[in-house]
């Protein structure tokens, strides 16, 4: 069974750094993409970063550019979400998401991707 698996969130100050990352298990595709989306209470899902794990073209939302970084280790199917400069606005659940329909002009719509993870919780104090 294909599995996302998140680990990493927390509680940080305003200004702080964290890393989350997610494992996809027994992947069933070899070119695929991986990426972050998030959902703060009482807003949809937004895309947040999203990474080819085949050529590690990276894609990210305006909101967090130049505050995270994604990167990934294909051999372990692994991708590392790098959060500095934390705000208070970043407080959400994070999702982590695979799919291999994802194209440059589509990575950031959730519809795109096959699997999900079951979220965790990053939370930014003021």
């Amino acid at each position: 069974q294909v599995q996302l698996v998140e680990s990493g969130g927390g509680l940080v100050q305003a200004g702080g750094s964290l890393r989350l990352s997610c494992t996809l298990s027994r992947p069933t595709f070899s070119n695929y993409a991986m990426g972050w989306f998030r959902q703060a209470p009482g807003k949809e899902r937004g895309f947040v970063t999203t990474i080819s794990m085949s050529f590690g073209s990276a894609y990210y939302a305006d909101s967090v550019k130049g505050r995270f970084t994604i990167s990934r280790d294909s051999a372990k199917n692994t991708v590392y979400l790098h959060m500095n400069s934390l705000k208070p606005e970043d407080t959400a659940v994070y999702y982590c998401a695979a799919g291999d329909r994802v194209t440059p002009s589509t990575v950031t719509s959730g519809d795109e991707y096959d699997y999900w993870g079951q979220g965790t919780q990053v939370t930014v104090s003021s």
